[in-house]
């Protein structure tokens, strides 16, 4: 079984390089890091709630969340200075390239009328973010175990240079966009 890393160097990279005339092997885009953030507005009634969520989180990254808390107070939202409300993992090498194997190959395809993903969520630079609703759809999680389903945001940074580059780059690792004007 070949990897997603063995799959980059022998299938992507000269794809890229003809698509696009690179002339040397760097200018192809690669994977930089992948970041996991999970927000949790009820947080401020439920402060239990950040500890669950930020083992549930290491279950799917396969390394410890790190706990984010509040900059600022607001009032509005009864939010305080300082107050834990979510928690993120930044994956690199590696355990970036397994958590993308299996988002692409085994927790995509879970999510219920899964037709692709949009590609319209690049941000201009070759990164692309993409948000999930059910955290469930990880292999890793127990459904029957969990308090609550939980979102949580993906963002894939990579060095792609443009938008153009960096969905062609995403697609050709085996990201599932849909079909709408591409």
């Amino acid at each position: 079984m070949s990897t997603l890393k063995e799959k980059y160097n022998n299938e992507v990279v000269p794809q890229l390089k003809k698509t696009f005339n690179y002339i040397n092997e760097f200018q192809v885009p690669k994977l930089e890091k992948i970041v996991l953030n999970m927000g949790l507005g009820e947080a401020v009634r439920n402060p239990k709630i950040v500890e669950s969520a930020a083992s549930e989180l290491a279950l799917i990254a396969g390394q410890k969340a790190v706990i984010t808390r509040a900059k600022k107070p607001i009032a509005n939202f009864k939010l305080r200075a300082d107050l834990p409300i979510g928690c993120k993992v930044t994956l690199r090498r590696k355990k970036m390239f397994d958590f993308f194997e299996r988002l692409v190959n085994i927790a995509l395809p879970r999510v219920r009328d899964f037709r692709g993903i949009s590609p319209k969520a690049f941000d201009g630079r070759g990164n692309y973010s993409l948000g999930i609703t059910e955290h469930i759809i990880f292999p890793e999680i127990d459904y029957d175990k969990t308090e609550s389903i939980k979102g949580l945001n993906i963002t894939i940074v990579t060095t792609a240079k443009t938008d153009e580059e960096g969905k062609v780059f995403l697609k050709l690792l085996g990201m599932p966009f849909k079909n709408q004007g591409s």
